[in-house]
């Protein structure tokens, strides 16, 4: 019967390809025959796993061995001439040498790291957007030597150990390897002159001008992402990026709950009583509010579209004013007979209005 090579890894037939490495590395560090000296289960099993490997690791393999349950058709030998070739097979046999005997991981492209700034502004530039700029430090590419690490004039040399190839080979039981080379860091280069600007490290600190445009509508917590502004790759990779983590201040006038902005005005009671009008803030100055005859302390008026903006849209939220009653701490004599006579033809003292009140909530609970 054909080898079910899915059973052999542990593995279902829907697993992505680094679910596959994943079990593949996993078993090949139980199995392998320098673990488990003299033992031929150990080493069968080892060769087992490799064949399963290097047939479904294979995206043309593995749709060939889906398809007919074999790979025949690819002339694949028994034993271990099943495994020996392939790219993404070597990166990870090498793997499985390093974690085994130890030395220098072979050199890739690495994207650099990611960068955090953190940037506080005013409600007003959380409403309408503005354009900031701020320096950052961060790591970049040496001008002197264009990363190279050596000083000008004088590249570096051949390693003499692996000759230039950035690997030696080694026999290990009855397997040959290639290992990245310790001598040379993998890179088949020896620096014999380090740039004296950075030290041979191929970088630089260096302070960076940023220039960014915040939105309107963010709030605490929004960030921004300013790609390729992070400190700058190794070997080749790309830089990282710059994210401004946003803080917004507190307003003297404004509480902000979500696109609504909250705030209180106070206003005469004869105001109150006759009505009137009464200037408020707004982001971007003072607006007229009326104020209707009659007005009770603690009465809420919207002004439409005044408040925060939606992101990344033309909707706003409202200015909600909550306004309450300024009683006056001094009177004049004349002020005092007025507003006893007003009192007067009102015909309820507050005692009587307050029994009035209960009266009420008392009708209402008894029904």
């Amino acid at each position: 019967m054909a080898k079910d090579y899915y059973e052999i890894l542990g593995v279902n037939r829907e697993a992505s390809a680094d679910d596959m490495k994943k079990a593949y590395r996993k078993l090949a560090l139980r199995y392998h025959p320098d673990r488990n000296l003299g033992d031929k289960e150990s080493e069968e099993k080892f060769k087992s796993i490799s064949e399963a490997y290097s047939c479904l690791g294979d995206p043309e393999k593995r749709s060939h061995y889906d398809r007919y349950g074999s790979t025949d058709g690819f002339g694949q030998a028994a034993g271990f001439g099943g495994f020996a070739a392939g790219t993404q097979f070597t990166d990870i046999f090498e793997d499985l040498f390093e974690d085994f005997f130890g030395g220098s991981k072979k050199q890739r492209p690495t994207q650099g790291a990611d960068l955090r700034y953190n940037l506080t502004i005013s409600l007003e530039d959380a409403a309408f957007g503005v354009e900031r700029e701020f320096r950052i430090p961060r790591w970049q590419t040496c001008s002197t030597c264009n990363g190279s690490c050596s000083e000008p004039g004088k590249p570096p040399v051949t390693c003499a150990n692996c000759k230039g190839t950035g690997h030696v080979r080694f026999q290990q039981g009855f397997f040959s390897v290639s290992k990245p080379c310790g001598k040379c860091h993998a890179s088949g280069k020896i620096i014999t002159h380090p740039c004296r600007i950075c030290r041979g490290e191929g970088k630089v600190r260096v302070q960076k001008d940023i220039s960014v445009k915040v939105p309107a509508g963010v709030d605490n917590g929004s960030r921004l992402r300013v790609s390729g502004e992070g400190d700058f790759g190794s070997f080749g990779g790309p830089p990282g990026d710059l994210y401004i983590v946003l803080t917004v201040e507190s307003h003297k006038d404004f509480k902000r709950e979500g696109l609504n902005l909250y705030c209180d005005a106070p206003i005469l009671f004869t105001t109150a009583v006759l009505g009137g009008e009464i200037e408020v803030p707004v982001l971007n100055g003072r607006s007229t509010l009326k104020i209707p005859a009659g007005t009770q302390s603690g009465k809420q008026f919207h002004l439409k579209g005044k408040g925060m903006p939606k992101l990344g849209s033309h909707y706003r939220g409202d200015i909600v004013v909550s306004v309450y009653i300024k009683v006056p701490d001094k009177l004049t004599e004349r002020q005092r007979e007025l507003l006893e006579e007003f009192a007067q033809t009102c015909g309820e003292s507050d005692e009587e209005s307050a029994r009035g009140f209960k009266g009420k909530l008392k009708d209402i609970f008894s029904i």
